[in-house]
């Protein structure tokens, strides 16, 4: 996965002064996520052509995967690019559904929401600051005038993830996920604020019976919980604004190298800087007396080693979910975000061995049917 991360940040190559090593000279990616891969400048004309892997022009769109003196391997660029977005989606639900049963396991043991948001937001910052210093990453440049436009995305990441890990906690997740699910809705009024983006009235009704579905299957373990749903609520506001924007961003970039992964990495540092007070504010005079309460029944090793793991599961599906974002429009994220909802719901049945009833099955087969009902619509009325 991490490989994924980095070949879709930086085309595979380590930057050391002026020129580029680069790890699988053969192996090439798509010219939209990184350039392309070439040998040094005394290397043939002949093979320079060879390693110029995805053309695209009038007559020929394709990638070459490999390629050798007797020939190559090729797919057609649209396979290849439908292929990355497959990629990119599965790691993201993967890495969101490990993040969300660790979450639950260390909020069990070590009830400190703001605490917990914040060691998470924490964890990404050494990580993408490694990346940055080795040179695997290119470090991003951003002018005053850029801090300016990412503040409020930064705002909107810390107070969407502290809504989020606050209404984990205060009721059960298979709630928390049914309330989330709302998250398209606000992010349709959110692009037509925001970006001026308007839908035909199909696609606003494709969205119901995902939404639908979601609930359905969540109705068998529904528990109300005011502060968990508004906590939710708060939480989709926000995340549905930090997409927007984000993308508006991305579309014109505020400095350089400011892809979709750099991006993150920033707005994750801003968020942690602007949670540091609050979370102290509300959880610091408690602290000590509910680590030392936790670590007496689980161990100091076991909660430590959880919270590091938590937050890698989070830097990275927040990490893979902007290089998705980056590839399709605000309102198709928060579809396959709605969707993910229901894979949460079902891994938590099976990891804490909560068997899932008729009814939560026909919920996920509504709302999987509800997606597909999404992207008909979206290609029938543009």
């Amino acid at each position: 996965m991490l490989s994924l991360l980095l070949g879709s940040a930086s085309g595979y190559t380590l930057s050391r002064g002026t020129s580029a090593v680069s790890f699988r000279p053969v192996l090439s990616k798509p010219a939209q996520f990184a350039p392309l891969v070439r040998m040094a400048e005394a290397a043939p004309a002949e093979a320079a052509s060879a390693e110029a892997a995805c053309i695209e022009d009038e007559a020929i769109e394709e990638c070459t995967l490999a390629s050798w003196d007797a020939g190559k391997i090729s797919l057609p660029m649209p396979v290849v690019k439908k292929v990355q977005l497959f990629s990119l989606i599965f790691g993201w639900f993967f890495l969101n559904v490990m993040y969300n049963i660790s979450n639950k396991r260390v909020l069990n043991a070590f009830p400190m929401p703001w605490m917990m948001s914040l060691s998470s937001l924490f964890v990404g910052v050494p990580f993408v600051m490694l990346l940055w210093a080795t040179g695997i990453r290119k470090t991003p440049e951003i002018k005053a005038d850029g801090w300016k436009v990412l503040a409020p995305i930064g705002a909107a990441h810390a107070i969407g993830h502290a809504g989020s890990v606050i209404a984990l906690g205060a009721g059960a997740v298979s709630f928390a996920q049914t309330v989330k699910a709302a998250e398209p809705v606000f992010t349709c009024v959110m692009s037509y604020l925001v970006l001026g983006t308007v839908f035909k009235w199909q696609v606003y009704a494709s969205l119901f019976p995902i939404i639908a579905g979601v609930c359905i299957a969540s109705l068998k373990e529904l528990s109300f919980s005011y502060k968990s749903l508004i906590c939710a609520l708060i939480s989709n506001v926000a995340f549905a604004s930090r997409a927007v924007l984000s993308k508006l961003t991305m579309n014109e970039p505020v400095g350089k190298n400011m892809d979709a992964a750099n991006l993150y990495g920033i707005l994750t540092m801003m968020a942690f800087v602007l949670t540091l007070p609050v979370a102290f504010y509300m959880e610091g005079g408690i602290l000590p007396a509910k680590w030392a309460a936790s670590v007496a029944v689980v161990g100091t090793p076991w909660l430590v080693k959880n919270i590091i793991i938590n937050g890698m599961y989070y830097y990275l599906y927040n990490e893979v979910a902007f290089l998705t974002l980056n590839q399709v429009a605000p309102i198709t994220h928060s579809i396959a975000n709605t969707v993910k909802r229901v894979a949460i719901i079902v891994a938590t049945c099976i990891v804490f061995q909560n068997p899932m009833s008729r009814i939560g099955v026909i919920g996920s087969s509504v709302a999987i049917a509800g997606t597909f009902g999404y992207s008909y619509a979206k290609q029938k009325w543009p």
